[in-house]
């Protein structure tokens, strides 16, 4: 059983290797953890501006871009006011290959 089957039906948040932050209602997944996410968003942190959330729709990401998956805190993550949460971007991941 992959880590991810409880997660099927929920949302959650996934963080890409090159520090893109997605989130959305898991729909399907693979052995190379390609992840399919319904009414996705990305959202895009910068430092001096607000959040921008960008509707995404049905969204598949590739199992080679995706860094980490956790489910999302609907409770917390609502009282988030994304406009006023400022950052820089991630920084993007190394693989250290096997």
């Amino acid at each position: 059983m992959s880590a991810l089957a409880p997660y099927v039906g929920k949302v959650i948040v996934v963080v890409t290797s090159d520090g893109r932050l997605f989130t959305g209602v898991l729909q399907g997944y693979d052995q190379t953890t390609n992840i399919i996410l319904e009414s996705a968003k990305e959202r895009v942190i910068t430092p001096d501006a607000p959040t921008e959330i960008l509707d995404l729709g049905l969204y598949l990401l590739r199992g080679e871009s995706v860094a980490l998956c956790g489910l999302v805190d609907d409770e917390i993550d609502s009282q988030i006011d994304w406009e006023k949460v400022r950052g820089l971007r991630l920084g993007e991941t190394k693989s250290l290959g096997r």
